[in-house]
């Protein structure tokens, strides 16, 4: 019986896989804007990056691995500071490229498949495990997840780490196709707004990950 795991940890971990990815934060905007530029595969490509690494993350807090929970506190300065640097400098990218020639020639995306978009998973996996605030509220997640169900086995960990992924990964399908049913009415010159708009976010989210830190370095000093 012990390899039979909970069956109330399934929807509980599709709803956290789901609560995880939903929020706006660089990785829903850089998602959003490859599904705008390059239709349903990039946006999908876009999200698993996202996925794996929240399934990474969730893996060490479901297996009590404290020790990455309190590196990321013990290193979360120089954590974020790289993370930030990184969106700024996809932001700064995204701010300067023009329209793709997926979003010019829809026949061209319907043609292109996951693995044309594979650069697009290292990086939104990167942005994800670099920010503190993902990997430190995972770990909170499972130390509280408690109040709603019992995880009481390896098993029960596992189910709910797969079930986080599911939900998460199914956020993500969902985004990518609503976008991808309304990308054609965009052309070229929205698509050069769009990234402008995307690249300034990432760039403010990246701004904000550094700025953050050097208050607190100031204040440490104060």
């Amino acid at each position: 019986m012990d390899l039979i795991p909970n069956p109330l940890i399934i929807p509980v971990g599709l709803v956290i896989g789901v609560l995880v990815a939903a929020p706006v934060g660089p990785v829903n905007v850089l998602c959003i804007q490859r599904a705008i530029e390059r239709g349903f595969w990039g946006g999908v490509a876009a999200g698993m990056g996202a996925v794996l690494g929240d399934g990474l993350i969730a893996l060490f807090a479901a297996l009590g691995v404290g020790a990455i929970s309190g590196a990321v506190q013990d290193y979360r300065t120089a954590i974020q500071i790289i993370g930030g640097l990184a969106l700024a400098g996809f932001g700064l990218k995204l701010y300067l490229a023009g329209p793709k020639l997926e979003m010019l020639h829809p026949s061209h995306a319907e043609k292109a498949s996951l693995r044309d978009f594979a650069w697009d998973i290292p990086q939104t996996f990167f942005l994800t495990i670099t920010n503190p605030g993902a990997v430190l509220g995972l770990f909170a997640i499972f130390g509280g997840v408690s109040t709603f169900v019992e995880v009481n086995s390896n098993i029960d960990a596992l189910t709910m780490v797969a079930a986080i992924v599911g939900g998460s990964f199914g956020w993500w399908v969902l985004l990518s196709h609503l976008i991808g049913r309304i990308r054609h009415k965009i052309d070229g010159s929205r698509l050069v707004f769009i990234n402008k708009i995307a690249g300034l976010l990432l760039i403010v989210f990246g701004g904000v990950l550094i700025g953050e830190m050097v208050l607190k370095k100031m204040l440490h000093f104060i």
